[in-house]
């Protein structure tokens, strides 16, 4: 479910992902044991760590086979619509999996809670532990739907942190019926994202279908994601 939900990739590079060959340097079966200055200074470091360089030596390196970090950002709608027909129940069960995927792949979080009058950060990017868990057991539904806010905050978030991060990777995972009073328009994702519609009551409105075409995000119900059968 989880791997089908989070199905979207940040866009890399040509050859972002590729990895060294076995080198041959003096013989040895998996080349030298060091790469030297071979990846791309890091100019910030340098000049912390030695002041100005004087020599090749006093360069700060990051190497190249470095990944970028990822961060996946979260919205979970719990207004008092969600109580219904067992649709929170449905996001939880698919927010516990993503948790634990997130703590196996050593990807941080950062999930936003939208219900009452505004959307509140539960945590603004940390790694995965069991407290995750326990805040989820504990989750429950009521108020209003400030989808609209938690977006906001989330892009705001996110063009704070690229600046102090700008090699970090970014999803977006939205979970919500899309039962919006309001009726402005989204702004685009910055970043891949997908919604999972949680709406379940028999009689449906379907306005997160219309939520996820203004995000620019893949579309996904999650009565179709539990029937799939794909190993996390």
């Amino acid at each position: 479910m989880v791997k089908k939900a989070l199905s979207i990739r940040p866009r890399s590079a040509s050859g972002a992902d590729a990895r060294a060959a076995p080198g041959s340097v003096n013989g040895g079966r998996h080349g030298a044991s060091r790469g030297g200055v071979s990846g791309r200074i890091d100019w910030a470091a340098t000049f912390m760590l030695n002041g100005r360089p004087q020599r090749r030596a006093d360069l700060v390196v990051r190497p190249r086979s470095r990944r970028a970090g990822e961060v996946w950002l979260v919205i979970v709608d719990a207004s008092g619509s969600t109580r219904r027909h067992g649709a929170l129940s449905k996001a939880k069960g698919l927010l516990g999996e993503v948790f634990e995927q997130a703590r196996r792949q050593r990807v941080r979080l950062a999930l936003l809670r939208a219900n009452g009058k505004q959307a509140d950060w539960v945590w603004p990017g940390h790694k995965v532990t069991g407290v995750q868990q326990q805040w989820l057991a504990d989750l429950g539904a009521g108020g209003g739907t400030p989808l609209l806010d938690a977006l906001q905050q989330a892009a705001a978030w996110q063009r704070r942190r690229q600046q102090l991060k700008p090699a970090e990777q970014h999803r977006l995972l939205v979970l919500t019926d899309g039962r919006l009073r309001e009726s402005t328009a989204l702004e685009p994702s910055l970043c891949p994202a997908v919604l999972v519609d949680i709406e379940s009551a028999p009689i449906r409105l379907g306005r997160a279908r219309k939520l996820a075409e203004e995000l620019g995000a893949e579309y996904q119900h999650i009565d179709t994601l539990a029937t799939l059968n794909n190993p996390v």
